[in-house]
């Protein structure tokens, strides 16, 4: 069965998306069919990857005789598959209120078979959706601002776990994003936390939109390309396979 990574921040305008892209097409390139999952209304990851066409009502994918896999559409890069995303999704926390609350995992199980890897692009926010989220999820991908605020954030969605999921809560990786070291602060939280994979505020990933491609087909040898190498050996190294060698160096983390 394959691995649900959920790309997930109670906050949006973290970079949130570009993320999701990156680590999908990441997995994919190294040799792991995977299929990337939008469902936040906005519908950024199929921009970013071209395919801004791809969703037609994408709510109907949660149509209790629905079947997922008839929204599967290949992408431009072997190995990844897209589900994509559009505005028909913005009521979907009201739409699934009084629907089962493991409706997200028994999709997402149906389609684990097929896959090693799927990544969930999450819309932001802590609520029904998200519980869903949280049940079917193995690891939660969380991108946060290097700011006080944000570090709030983290600690209500560890709290909100401990106490709904206790031992059945997916694993956490805080992922600090937009990091501008030139700002003290910024340096400080991500000195006090070095084991949290930090991205740059960098304008290669806002490049993405223009390029629509992950970061890696242009700008694979980029500071952040390396920072989100970074997240990938993290996640990998937290969902078990040890695909890839996790050394700490001072440029990041080295991939074997």
């Amino acid at each position: 069965m394959g691995k649900v990574i959920a790309v997930y921040s109670m906050k949006g305008g973290v970079g949130k998306s570009s993320l999701a892209v990156n680590l999908a097409h990441g997995f994919a390139v190294s040799g792991k069919r995977t299929l990337i999952w939008d469902i936040d209304a906005q519908g950024a990851v199929a921009f970013l990857l071209g395919q801004a066409g791809a969703a037609a009502k994408a709510k109907k994918i949660f149509a209790r005789d629905a079947d997922p896999a008839d929204a599967i559409v290949p992408t431009n890069w072997p190995e990844l598959d897209l589900i994509a995303a559009d505005l028909s999704l913005r009521h979907l926390e009201s739409d699934l209120a009084d629907d089962k609350p493991k409706r997200l995992k028994k999709l997402l199980e149906s389609l684990s078979p097929d896959y090693d890897r799927i990544v969930v692009d999450c819309p932001p926010g802590l609520g029904g959706i998200s519980d869903q989220i949280f049940r079917a999820a193995d690891l939660l991908v969380v991108p946060l601002l290097p700011a006080p605020l944000a570090m709030r954030t983290l600690d209500q969605v560890k709290d909100h776990l401990a106490a709904e999921r206790g031992g059945k809560a997916p694993g956490i990786l805080p992922v600090l994003s937009m990091v501008d070291r030139r700002k003290a602060m910024h340096r400080e939280i991500v000195e006090s936390h070095p084991d949290w994979p930090a991205i740059p505020h960098a304008s290669v990933i806002e490049q993405m939109g223009q390029k629509q491609a992950p970061l890696a087909e242009f700008a694979g040898k980029s500071a952040a390309m390396l920072a989100v190498d970074n997240v990938l050996a993290r996640a990998e190294l937290m969902l078990g396979s040890g695909v890839w060698l996790t050394q700490a160096t001072d440029e990041g983390w080295v991939k074997g």
